[in-house]
Parts: structure tokens; sequence; C-alpha cells
């Protein structure tokens, strides 16, 4: 499968049923699986056969979707999770422990944030943010003896910053790191970070993957190319036995293709359960099956909403990365040419007043905390997520009381605008 497209992979990777089997993904609802003897199960147990016993860990419908999504990153291994924030804490907390710290570019998600600079506080790790826009000088002045590894995100959620990928693979690969990428909004369809250096990529697979707000989740895929071995002594968990499993070590075992995925789930899946539904694997992979169809209407959508807001004297300034003129428009020419997404930050004209007035008056675009969907969404933080911020700490969050997140879904782009236009006309 991985000399056809990525239209072909969408639609058939993964999963090749042989003669009599189901042609699509059968759902295998089942937390357990039965064996004839001890002894098979317990090779499983010990890590020296592949196969199912409790669906807490592996699940063959979530471990089909799960290879089709790596097939499509072009990584080596890939697993599921309950959620977009539980693969982000996974793809950290697989590498990083108590008293270790870790680099993230500070436009991220907001949900995303606060996990690395509270939550992961709490458990003793440390977190630096650096700006999307710091110096190489900045960006090496952030290391410790004790980094581990570094995060951003491809297009960042509700920033819209485009992250210059290979420049921070090339930083953190200096200081024997990996480069961790979440790739949720562009998805695989437009950008694949692995091919700009990245070492493992995550996704909210609830947004583009999924589509249509039907089943919350997560994925992680490993590239297989960051050799954990070459830096032994920064990633004990990877490449000295772990006595919770038997003294295995994963890099002998499983070699740098395979030792992430599996600690990931040997380990933290077995310990943390977040682990995937069947059936949401299931519509996440019919999901899957027209993600590069829909990924180009979102983005064409996204554009011409964003051209007509731009031109529009009740707007005060539009965010979008594939309009001409954007701040990050040159490096999305460069990682994102075919596509970016469909959703687009902008600011209204008379604060957080007219842009209530605004939201109040759209009729086709629904008030939404979701994104990323077939239907369009908007979401004006300043009397949604953010309410309980002052206008000036609204401000210094990097979201004013006048920004509006539009996520354009896959109707048609003049009723969008008309209904845009209608909204604006109430102000």
């Amino acid at each position: 499968m991985n000399k056809h497209t990525i239209g072909t992979k969408c639609v058939q990777g993964g999963y090749t049923p042989g003669n009599g089997e189901p042609r699509q993904v059968p759902i295998i609802q089942s937390t357990t699986f039965k064996y004839a003897t001890s002894e098979e199960m317990g090779k499983l147990f010990d890590l020296e056969a592949s196969g199912y016993f409790y669906s807490r860990l592996q699940n063959p419908t979530c471990d089909t979707v799960a290879a089709k999504i790596c097939e499509l990153e072009g990584g080596t291994a890939a697993m599921l999770t309950s959620s977009g924030m539980a693969a982000s804490f996974l793809a950290v907390f697989n590498l990083c422990s108590a008293g270790d710290h870790f680099i993230s570019c500070s436009a991220i998600y907001g949900g995303t944030f606060n996990l690395f600079a509270v939550t992961l506080k709490r458990m003793g790790i440390e977190c630096t943010f650096i700006s999307p826009d710091c110096t190489d000088e900045e960006f090496n002045a952030a290391f410790k003896e004790n980094t581990k590894l570094v995060f951003g995100e491809t297009i960042a959620n509700p920033a819209l910053r485009v992250l210059d990928i290979e420049r921070f693979a090339n930083i953190a690969h200096a200081h024997g790191v990996p480069l961790i990428i979440d790739n949720t909004f562009p998805t695989p369809v437009h950008c694949r970070p692995f091919e700009w250096g990245a070492d493992i990529v995550t996704h909210a697979t609830t947004k583009y993957m999924d589509g249509h707000g039907s089943a919350v989740g997560g994925a992680i895929v490993d590239s297989g190319k960051f050799d954990w071995t070459k830096y032994a002594e920064k990633f004990p968990g990877l490449c000295t036995p772990d006595e919770s499993y038997h003294g295995i070590t994963y890099t002998e075992r499983f070699g740098i293709e395979g030792a992430y995925i599996t600690k990931a789930t040997a380990q933290l899946m077995r310990d943390l359960g977040v682990t995937p539904a069947p059936m949401s694997a299931y519509l996440l992979n019919l999901g899957l099956e027209s993600l590069h169809v829909r990924m180009k209407r979102h983005s064409d959508n996204g554009l011409a909403v964003a051209k007509f807001l731009k031109d529009n004297d009740k707007i005060g300034w539009v965010k979008f990365p594939a309009l001409e003129g954007d701040e990050d428009y040159e490096l999305t020419k460069k990682y994102l040419p075919d596509g970016t997404c469909g959703v687009i930050s902008f600011g209204v004209k008379g604060g957080r007043q007219a842009a209530s007035k605004f939201m109040a008056a759209l009729k086709l675009i629904a008030i939404e905390t979701h994104v990323a969907d077939a239907r369009s969404c908007c979401l004006h933080p300043a009397t949604a997520t953010h309410r309980q911020l002052s206008d000036a700490e609204l401000i210094a969050a990097g979201v004013g009381p006048d920004l509006i997140r539009l996520s354009c879904g896959l109707e048609d782009a003049n009723d969008l605008i008309a209904d845009i236009e209608q909204a604006l006309a109430a102000i």
C-alpha cells in the first residue's frame, strides 16, 4: 500500500480482507480474548508473541485503524488513544519522568498548554515555552541537561501559526532529542511532518480525521527514525530493562522502529487506561475514508471566507495561513502547498459587544466549542470558553475580546459568506 497515493491510503490503508472476510473493518466489541492454554496467553504477557488478551491494552479494530493512520503519516508504528489530549499526554510521558524537562512551542492548543504548564508540573515534569518566532539562539538557550523532547503543532489551534518544522527538528536533533508534532489541523493529507524531520506525530482524531463530530479520539505515530540507543542515557525507559515488564528492554526487543509505541502501549496504556473504544475506531475509519476529499473542500472554503473577511470594512483583522500577506504565508507555501484547513480566526471591529451581536445573528453557522467538523461552527471565546477573563486578561492570553474562531465545514462557500455577511449587517 505504501506505493499508493494518499487518497488511496485513506480509503484502503491498514486493512486488506482475505477471501470471505468482511469488506468493512469489523468491530471487535469484546473486552477479552480466549486461549486454549495459559502458556499461550503467557507469551502475550511476556511480549514474546503478538495477539490480544484484553482490550484495555489493544483491540483488533483499534489496531487496524491505527495502522491506516500510520500508513498515512509514513510511520513504522502507531496506536489510538481515548482522546487527543490523551495522545499528547502519552507522547510526552512516554519519554519524561519526574525531574525531567521538555520544550514546547507556546503557540499550541490551550488545553495542551494547561497540560504542560500545570498538570505535568504537578508530576515533576517541567516545560519551557518558546515563541514560534524565537531565534536559534533563544531556542538553544531553552535546552537543559535533562531536556527530553521538543513539542509543537503544525498549525496551532486557535492561533493558526505555522511551525517551521524543519528548523525545530534540526535544533532538537542537535541536542539529541526528538521533535513531537501535533498534526491535527492539516492532517497527513496536507502535511506529513516526518518528511521534514519530525520524529513523533500526534492527532486529535476527534477533528478532521473523524470529520463528523461522532467520536472523541487520538492517535500517536512513530517515524521509526529516531535512534534512542544513540542517546541511551537520556531515554532509560526505552533503553534499559523495564522491571514492570519482566525486564524487557524495548529497543533491544522491538528495535528503534517499534520500541516507542510498544512501551506506550504495554506500559502506559496498561497503567493509565486511556483506551479507545472499538466502535469509536470504526467511526473514525469511516471518516478517514473520505479525508482526502474533505480536506480540499475545508481548505477551499476557508480561503474563500478568509478573502471575503479581509475585504470587509467591519473586520479588524484576519488570521488564515494560506491568505496572501499572512505572517506565515511563506511557511505555508513550504509545508502546506496543497492546502491548510478550514479554521479562521478574525476580529470584529467594536470588540466584545460587536462580536456578540455578530454571533447572535448567525443562522447557518452554529455556535459550538468544536472545530474541524463537516458542519460549519463558530465560537466567541470572550463570551464562552474564556468568559471568566477581563478584556485585559484576554489580550494578555492572546485571545482578545474581538476574536472569533470560525471553522468552515463542507457547505457551499457562497452560503457561508452570505450568512457571515448578514450577521455582520447586524452590527
